[in-house]
């Protein structure tokens, strides 16, 4: 028995060998070495080498400290000098929606209000009279004209159609519209919601504009309708999509119940290629009571317990309108303006929900262990949620559910400072930059957008800003409406510079390239609860990497838009290769 035991014991021993912290069963599967590896540590180290057993890291080193580690088993990957990054993260995403959006047909993109009418004219071509035409997130403030379709216009190339042209809560629609959906001179909000209907101050009609509430229009569908299966490819070759640009975690910032049954159905096959955090939308119409019930219902969800691949985190509602439909909570008056069809000199946009009735919802989430984030633009809406949860945290600690502020555009001095000394995180995009910055300066002037995505800011205040791009609609990081393409983001955030704008915005609130390859890696993972598994490149954790043919922190600065990705890998699996 005692020779058994030695020689068990001698078997085990040659299947071991050990480098200081870190135990090989057999060897390392994969070994990257010779290459510029960004580690995204707490010093932000540069390393050479990394070996992978399993689904981890078990080394990250020097190239002589690794390569030694091989056996017969290991793959060798000569990086030959490239750049390896952590997996990329987008923290603001509604993949569903986007991946749906080109189902029935294509959708061309559209620059000018010509473009939109030609659209909903040769929509009405093809479908029967009565069937309704909706076009949604084609914002106004990215058309040349910077303006509406009006209802005249909707009703000359589409009459026999109830026609919506739909950017979120805001929409233009023609005269059959307000008809089918029982919208006249007359009507009235009765919900208790936001919203109203704009009508003509000499006439009383209704001029077809609807400010945060479209969800008044009766909107049958038409066209072709996806089915189980349909939804579920065209889902997974958007998730794939996301891989060929390094991401390889996203939230779902909206999240539906089928939502989640699509990704779960993807995680039991072994086929979802990506880790999916979800905060899960719950309505804030209706009596306080019944939402706080919903928000503990979501609280008790079997995806609360779920891994690094898919787990619900928190809740998600709206706060307010949206800087594109002039419907933002602003602090002052947004002012006069033909582009947003603002008469009123001291209209500050919409705020959905009170402080008051805000407080009890935060309180809840908190209490139940859940992050709460809701649509937040304005800087109004930004103080009102900070305040919210600033009251919160003076019975209950707010820290350790990691409370956000979904897309936190307009800031100010003193919202920064908040954000950082409550551990608030500010999911921000800077897609909406690049884009919108001629029209915003148009509007509000260069001086007002001082505190715009200020990203500096927030990094030098403490704070933990994790980017993203709130992409809707469209397969194609460079096709969608909000580019989902993160180099793009990063050289943005780099440069504050923009589409269409000539100079920088603000462009001491641009971001070191250490700084930008934070805000979309160990940043993100923190406001998802992803840290303790990915999100840098360190000894224990996931193996989720990529591979560059740019050096993200020595090219030229508009080098950084036109990064590629060579490879991405999840889980030590390449998802993507080039």
């Amino acid at each position: 028995m005692k020779y058994m035991h030695v020689m068990v014991l001698g078997i085990v021993a040659s299947l071991m060998f050990t480098v200081p912290g870190v135990l090989f069963a057999a060897g390392p599967d994969l070994i990257v070495f010779n290459g510029k590896v960004v580690t995204v540590d707490p010093g932000f180290s540069v390393q050479q080498a990394m070996a992978i057993e399993s689904n981890r890291l078990v080394a990250v080193g020097r190239n002589d400290e690794i390569v030694k580690l091989k056996t017969d088993k290991t793959e060798m990957l000569d990086l030959q000098g490239k750049m390896v990054l952590p997996g990329l993260f987008d923290a603001h995403t509604h993949p569903v929606e986007a991946a749906l959006t080109e189902f029935d047909h294509p959708i061309p993109e559209m620059e000018t209000v010509r473009d939109v009418l030609d659209y909903f004219k040769g929509r009405a071509a093809v479908l029967e009279d009565g069937q309704w035409i909706v076009l949604q997130q084609v914002f106004i403030t990215r058309l040349r004209e910077q303006r509406y379709p009006t209802r005249t216009e909707l009703d000359q190339v589409a009459p026999k159609n109830p026609v919506v042209f739909r950017t979120g809560p805001d929409a233009s629609v023609n005269t059959l519209a307000l008809k089918r959906s029982g919208i006249d001179r007359d009507f009235r909000i009765t919900d208790g919601g936001p919203g109203y209907i704009e009508k003509d101050s000499k006439t009383g009609e209704p001029t077809g504009i609807l400010r945060s509430c479209t969800r008044y229009l009766k909107i049958v569908e038409s066209g072709r309708q996806p089915t189980d299966r349909d939804r579920y490819d065209r889902v997974l070759a958007l998730f794939k999509d996301y891989g060929s640009v390094g991401i390889t975690g996203i939230c779902d910032g909206d999240a539906s119940q089928g939502e989640l049954d699509l990704y779960q159905q993807m995680l039991q096959r072994g086929e979802l290629p990506l880790r999916i955090c979800a905060q899960y939308h719950v309505d804030t119409i209706g009596p306080i009571e019944q939402i706080e019930a919903n928000i503990r219902k979501v609280a008790q969800h079997p995806l609360r317990r779920g891994g690094p691949m898919l787990r619900i985190i928190g809740v998600k509602t709206y706060l307010d309108g949206g800087m594109l439909t002039g419907s933002a909570y602003m602090s002052k008056p947004w002012g006069v303006s033909k582009t947003y069809a603002i008469e009123d000199p001291n209209y500050r946009g919409v705020l959905f929900i009170p402080k008051a009735r805000l407080v009890p919802l935060v309180r809840t989430a908190t209490e139940c262990g859940l992050q709460f984030t809701a649509h937040t633009v304005g800087d109004g809406a930004v103080a009102t949620l900070l305040d919210a949860y600033e009251e919160v945290n003076k019975t209950t600690p707010i820290r350790a559910v990691r409370h956000c502020i979904t897309h936190s555009n307009f800031m100010s001095g003193a919202s920064v400072e908040k954000m950082a000394r409550l551990h608030v995180f500010p999911l921000i995009q800077p897609a909406w930059l690049y884009l919108d910055t001629r029209t915003l300066v148009g509007h509000f002037g260069y001086d007002r957008l001082r505190w715009f995505q200020p990203l500096q800011s927030l990094f030098e205040a403490g704070a933990l800003p994790a980017g993203g791009s709130d992409h809707m609609q469209k397969i194609g990081s460079l096709r969608s409406n909000n580019f989902y393409d993160p180099f793009l983001a990063m050289w943005t955030a780099v440069t504050r510079q923009a589409r269409w704008y000539e100079g920088q915005l603000h462009p001491e609130e641009a971001l070191s390239r250490e700084q930008v390859i934070r805000f979309y890696t160990i940043n993100c993972a923190r406001a998802l609860f992803q840290d303790r598994y990915v999100g840098s490149l360190e000894k224990g954790k996931l193996a989720d990497f990529i591979v560059l043919d740019t050096d993200l922190l020595t090219c030229p600065p508009d080098a950084i838009r036109s990064a590629k990705v060579l490879r991405t890998y999840m889980d030590g699996k390449v998802v993507f290769q080039r």
